[in-house]
């Protein structure tokens, strides 16, 4: 059997980011979102959460972006003079080899994270983080443990599989930008094959397979549809950023803004939606994965 969890990052991080997800959700294929407990719209996200009942909300834990939960003064070792988180995954893997990322601080923060979602009312699915901090050295174990204090039954694992393919059809048009992202994606994979060994010693679930990390950024139509036509047996997993581009996007200086749009218009297509169904394929959610609901809950 072929299932798809269809996971949207970003939810709440601004309210034209949550309403792509929301539509993408509606009219489209996506069936899982994770929520930013300190982005600028994570009130909108939660309400439209509860206009949205089979769609499976976790959390995105955050150390990168932003404004913490907590007050700054609570974990000096991850925010800057001005109380902000400041630390890409890069200088932050390298402040965590170098000892100067106190681990209590992290874990302080990402449960008031998990704990704001939860307060909410928000039954959590699962964990994973923004730019897949929570699959770096140190971090991990906190993320495990977390999970297993919140009784969440599941974490994203981004080890993507069998990648190759990704890129190679649009690899000429798009040039070094989609090379660059190939990379990354590598890398990430790297730190995610050992963060599986955790999670399967620790008893966590997670998809068989994972896609859309090479292809941050450039995930449209056609990718979509070759991911489709080639998902593997089993569970797997597709990261999306469907949102329509505000000012306060802008402000965050992600360099996703105008192709979220088009992520949007790519899981919403007709034509995607119709192959799922030629395809056999079972659109799910994290609960699905985790036994805690049955796939014809889920809607397609």
């Amino acid at each position: 059997m072929k299932q798809l969890i269809v996971n949207a990052d970003d939810f709440g991080l601004t309210a034209g980011v949550t309403e792509g997800i929301l539509d993408a959700h509606w009219h489209g294929v996506v069936t899982s979102a994770t929520l930013m407990a300190n982005g600028a719209a994570f009130e909108l996200a939660v309400a439209g959460s509860r206009r949205a009942p089979a769609l499976g909300v976790g959390v995105h834990l955050n150390l990168s972006e932003g404004r913490p939960v907590v007050p700054a003064s609570r974990i000096p070792t991850l925010v800057d003079d001005r109380g902000l988180f400041h630390l890409k995954p890069g200088p932050l893997l390298r402040a965590l080899l170098r000892g100067r990322i106190d681990l209590n601080d992290v874990a302080t923060e990402l449960r008031a994270q998990i704990s704001r979602a939860a307060r909410a009312g928000i039954s959590l699915t699962h964990l994973d983080g923004h730019k897949h901090v929570h699959v770096l050295p140190g971090i991990d174990n906190v993320v495990i443990r977390l999970a297993q204090e919140f009784a969440i039954p599941s974490v994203r694992c981004p080890l993507e599989g069998s990648p190759g393919w990704v890129p190679a059809f649009d690899a000429i048009r798009r040039g070094a930008s989609i090379l660059k992202q190939y990379l990354v994606g590598r890398e990430v994979s790297m730190f995610a094959r050992r963060f599986r060994q955790k999670l399967d010693v620790a008893g966590l679930a997670y998809p068989a397979d994972f896609y859309g990390l090479s292809y941050t950024g450039f995930l449209n139509s056609q990718f979509v549809h070759e991911l489709l036509v080639r998902l593997p047996e089993g569970t797997s997993e597709l990261m999306c950023h469907p949102g329509y581009p505000d000012a306060e996007l802008a402000k965050t200086g992600t360099r996703l803004l105008a192709e979220r749009e088009v992520e949007v218009f790519a899981l919403c297509s007709p034509i995607n939606k119709r192959l799922v169904a030629d395809a056999g394929i079972r659109l799910v959610n994290y609960r699905v994965l985790a036994g805690l609901t049955q796939p014809e809950a889920v809607a397609a």
